[in-house]
């Protein structure tokens, strides 16, 4: 699937703005501050139907506006497919594809596969299992919708049963029976979801330790090990924690607290592992991740690279770069501030391409 043209009206920094691009690399150039990052969050609002970096839909509004929209044009073989995502203050979103609104956001999530590489994907190292747990839940979502289902049922009723705990806890009651509904239906949905964890984690593991050894030579050995709560007799220890969660007000056992744990040579990255082995660890998480949705979706998902060039050493440029030449990618949308500098990478490529450079602000109606 190629995205072929965007249109944005009202949205963050853009009054109005069209966007014609190629199957090959698009380069978004210009000086910071001028939206480049912000066409690649309003990609990622067509892929995931919200932004990859304030989920609050309305602070993404222009300045003085009431509402944002978004349109595009996918092609996908010969057919050709147009998308509408508008946010207006006080009002459901809206996203209609080919013409027709989904009566669920979910109902979309995977329709069009997309990775983005971004300078805070650290954080999945260094921050807390939440980041962790996201990046995995993300992928399971864009390949399997009946993950998405389920993982959301579960953070529902999680939701409904720590208020129902602090309600509890406030009165200083204890009552079990009304605690009891919310495990009959959250034990069995924990339960399939650490299993389609683990089973993602047998199947991502593979590809991921070979990328980083093509990125660090070969000179560590790394590991992701899935820690989860969900055992042989996870039932009965989420019910025998009632009195404990009542004490404490919150769900203190179930897979809203897994992790994955991220090793090398035997020893936790985010303790032991350098900067570079963690920017080398997280660009492997990626690509592993791109490659599992070209083989669930049987197409190269859309790739986006947010300041890349000024993030990563030569080495790691070089070697995405090296599989842009071999063509491993799609569709690839990358921001730089600095024109010349990608441009003396990205012209020895064999490859299509097209330089956008931005001014400081975009005039109504403008086309680039």
């Amino acid at each position: 699937m190629k995205l072929q043209n965007i249109r944005l009206i009202q949205f963050k920094n853009y009054s109005k703005a069209n966007f014609e691009f190629v199957g090959g690399i698009n380069c978004l150039l210009g000086k910071n501050g001028v939206g480049k990052t912000n066409i690649l969050d309003a990609i990622h609002y067509l892929a995931f139907t919200k932004s990859a970096f304030n989920s609050i839909d309305k602070d993404n509004i222009l300045h003085g506006n009431s509402f944002f929209s978004i349109k595009a044009s996918f092609l996908k073989g010969e057919k050709k497919s147009d998308m509408l995502c508008a946010v207006q203050q006080g009002e459901k979103k809206m996203v209609r594809w080919e013409g027709k609104e989904y009566d669920k956001l979910s109902e979309h999530i995977g329709k069009i596969p997309l990775v983005m590489i971004v300078p805070q994907d650290t954080d999945i190292v260094r921050e807390a299992s939440e980041m962790r747990r996201k990046f995995f839940d993300n992928l399971l979502c864009q390949l399997d919708q009946n993950y998405m289902v389920i993982l959301v049922k579960y953070n529902h009723l999680l939701k409904q049963r720590n208020a129902l705990l602090k309600s509890l806890a406030e009165n200083n009651r204890f009552d079990e029976a009304r605690i009891e509904p919310y495990d009959e239906l959250m034990i069995p949905l924990a339960i399939e979801i650490s299993e389609a964890r683990q089973a993602l984690i047998e199947k991502f593991v593979p590809a991921f330790t070979q990328y980083y050894q093509d990125l660090a030579d070969g000179r560590e050995l790394v590991d992701i090990q899935y820690q989860t709560s969900v055992e042989a007799n996870f039932a009965e220890n989420f019910k025998s924690r009632r009195r404990k969660d009542f004490m404490q007000g919150r769900t203190t056992l179930g897979i809203h607290r897994d992790d994955f744990l991220f090793m090398i040579d035997a020893y936790p990255l985010k303790k032991f592992g350098s900067q570079g082995q963690q920017k080398s660890f997280v660009i492997a998480l990626k690509l592993a991740q791109f490659e599992m949705l070209q083989q669930a979706k049987t197409q190269k998902p859309l790739l986006l690279l947010d300041d890349i060039f000024d993030k990563l050493d030569d080495k790691r440029i070089a070697y995405l770069l090296q599989m842009i030449a071999n063509e491993r990618f799609g569709q690839i949308f990358l921001t730089d501030a600095r024109p010349e500098r990608t441009q003396n990478y990205l012209d020895a490529l064999a490859v299509e391409k097209k330089y956008f450079h931005l001014q400081d602000t975009l005039k109504e109606n403008e086309s680039v």
